[in-house]
This record gives structure tokens, sequence and C-alpha cells, in this order.
């Protein structure tokens, strides 16, 4: 296993890091995790060199913090960096956040978790935990000796990335959703630069886009064996952000022990600048590819927003694309259901055309989220 500093904190972290956010379940009831594979997995990761776990209060309906904690007993939570996060949607006055850090602790069986985050913030819940005067909770509950280190996991455009990052002197790391399609997707390769060159310590979400990089269209793995290395699909993409040295840890959402074990088996070998120029020309090859499945030519140039009724329509085209493009209409439909949760999906378009002049591609943008809704909207 390869190891990294974690940021500025004097810390060492392996570079494989434990999700636990996709852990096995019982049927499609997500809440139903099959503890004994769960535990048997996290256990074995933990033996082979993982120090990182990472869960947080939603995760499994609420279930994973739980079984997280029963696989930390019997020594192994000694053996390792334990983060969780605050729900900070859920968050009303400035107590909620030790009442929620208090009852976590409970579920994780631990007296301290070592890094805390506030949870997927956006520039909505950064004003809100501003409000809230999250610092304060942040500076009581490391001197009280319930966390060890802060930091946040972030969803929006970089902006809002870079105006957080600054605002607060006592962050320790941050969490960003990256891998070789994201670049430039909400904060890319510059929302893992930027708090590098602070000295926060960087943690990688989505490292294969929701499994999406493991299982690639025959003609983008056709381009990546042309290298004449034996890397598989996983690899390739492990490989890739752990090339970065600002990367600390990679955390994966591992699903089987086989997964786990694969990982494991990869990250041996995988250090900084481990790519050459040629494999680098590879994957920007094969990142083009996927892209070029595009069916709706949408550029995310933002030029059409905001939308009077709300609707994220570059979000909205983005999904349909990467949907067709790697044929998870499952998956697809079941961020498009999010989307209608946030009010911001296809279906609010209200048809008034004002979109219509901004866009530089001259793109049928309201007849397109039509498309985009019927497609993506559940089968009853």
């Amino acid at each position: 296993m390869q190891y990294r500093d974690f940021g500025k904190t004097g810390m060492r972290t392996s570079l494989l890091g434990v999700g636990a956010m996709r852990l096995p379940i019982i049927g499609e009831d997500a809440s139903q995790i099959d503890e004994e594979k769960a535990i048997e997995m996290i256990r074995f990761a933990i033996e082979h060199g993982v120090n990182y776990v990472d869960t947080a209060y939603p995760y499994h309906g609420g279930n994973s913090e739980k079984v997280v904690g029963k696989a930390l007993q019997n020594g192994y939570r000694e053996k390792v960096f334990l983060a969780t996060k605050s729900p900070v949607w859920q968050v009303e006055k400035h107590e909620d956040f030790e009442r929620f850090l208090d009852e976590q602790l409970e579920k994780l069986q631990t007296d301290h978790v070592d890094m805390y985050l506030m949870h997927a913030l956006n520039k909505e819940r950064w004003e809100k935990i501003k409000a809230l005067r999250f610092f304060e909770f942040f500076e009581k509950a490391k001197a009280q000796g319930k966390i060890r280190f802060a930091g946040f996991s972030f969803h929006d455009k970089y902006p809002t990335f870079k105006e957080i990052v600054d605002g607060y002197d006592g962050w320790d790391f941050c969490q960003i959703q990256l891998n070789y399609m994201d670049v430039n997707y909400q904060v890319g390769v510059r929302g893992l630069k930027y708090p590098a060159s602070k000295g926060l310590a960087v943690v990688i979400m989505e490292p294969l886009k929701g499994g999406k990089l493991a299982k690639l269209p025959r003609k983008v793995q056709d381009i990546l064996k042309r290298s004449g290395k034996n890397w598989s699909a996983v690899e390739w993409s492990l490989r890739w952000l752990g090339n970065f040295p600002e990367v600390s840890v990679i955390l994966s959402g591992m699903s089987t022990l086989e997964h786990v074990k694969e990982n494991v088996e990869i990250m041996k070998n995988v250090t900084p600048n481990n790519l050459t120029e040629e494999d680098l020309k590879m994957i920007e090859e094969a990142r083009k590819t996927l892209g070029s499945f595009a069916v709706i030519n949408c550029t995310e140039c933002g030029y059409c927003m905001p939308c009077p009724s709300a609707v994220d329509i570059p979000e909205n085209f983005r999904l349909y694309n990467e949907t067709v493009m790697f044929g998870d209409w499952k998956g697809g439909r079941g961020i498009y259901k999010w989307l209608e949760g946030q009010k911001t999906a296809a279906s609010f378009c209200k048809e008034c055309g004002e979109c219509l002049s901004k866009c530089p591609q001259r793109l049928e943008i309201p007849s397109l989220l039509k498309k985009v809704n019927s497609e993506l909207t559940e089968v009853k």
C-alpha cells in the first residue's frame, strides 16, 4: 500500500480509502446492509494497509455509520483514520452541530472521529453554516477531543469552492469529485491544485464516476489496450488520479470483497507521476472518445443560465449525455429523481424560451429538456 502526507496535518494516510456509501446490501433496499460481508471487506482492507475509512450520516439510510462502528471493534479502530460528515441540510440551529456529532459518535462506537466534514457544501449551504457559526463548533469539538481535523466535501462550481477554501483558516482538508472524465466538471483539476497549494489535504471521491469508468465501451477499451499494458479500466482510472502528487486519499465505494482485493493490489504500484506522457495521451484520447458519444451538443458554457424556472439546464444535458454514453439508465434515472427533488430537473421547464437566444450552439433547449424528462423519468 502506498501512503501520502495528509496535507499540513503531519499524518500519513493510505492512498486507498474505504468509502462506506456502497456497501453490500440484502435485496434491493439500500438501508439493509449485509453486515457480515461489509465487516469482512472493511477489515480485509485494514489488514492489507488501508488506514482511512469514510462514512456519513445519511449513507445507507443512516446505517452505514453503525456497520462501520461494528467493523472497527476488536482493535481495528486504533488502526485507522475515521472520517464522517455533518448532515448540514438538517442543521437548523448552532446546537444541532454538536447534537448530530454526538449521535454519530455513539453509532460509530468511538469517543472521537479523526476527520469530520461539513457534508456536500454548495453556495446555499455555505451561507447557512456560516450563519450558524460552524467554525465555533469545530473549535469546541477539537478542544473537547471529539474531532481531530476539520474538512468539507463539495458539489458546486469552482468560484464557490475557492470562497469556501479561503473563508475559514481552520480547514485541514477537503473532499472533491474527480476522475479523468470530470477534469472540468464541478471544481475539476483546479479544485485539486488550489487547496493543496494552501496546505490542505485533498480527498478524492467518485474516482470511477459511480462505477461507470469500470465498464468502458469497447471502442474506448481498445484505445487503452494499444498501450500494451495489462491494466484494467479501474487501474487506468486510479493511476490517473494517483499520478497527481496533490492527491492524499482516493476513496473507493467498494461493494464486494473482490473489489477490495483488486484495489488493494492496484494501489501497491500507484505513485506520484507514475504515468508516462504516452499513457496520459491515451487517457485523453479515451476521454475525448467518450465525450463524442454525447447526443446533446451542450458545451456547459452556462450562457443559458440562470433559468427563470430554476432548471439547471447544463446539468440536465450533462446527465442525459452521460446516461447515454455509459448506457447506465438506472443510475441516470436515480440522479434525475434527485434533481427533481432539488427542483432543478428538466420537468420544471415552462418553455418560456428565454434560453434560446443565449445558446451559442443554437440548441432547441425547451424541446431537448422535454426529451430529457421523458427518457430519464423513472418508469412506474
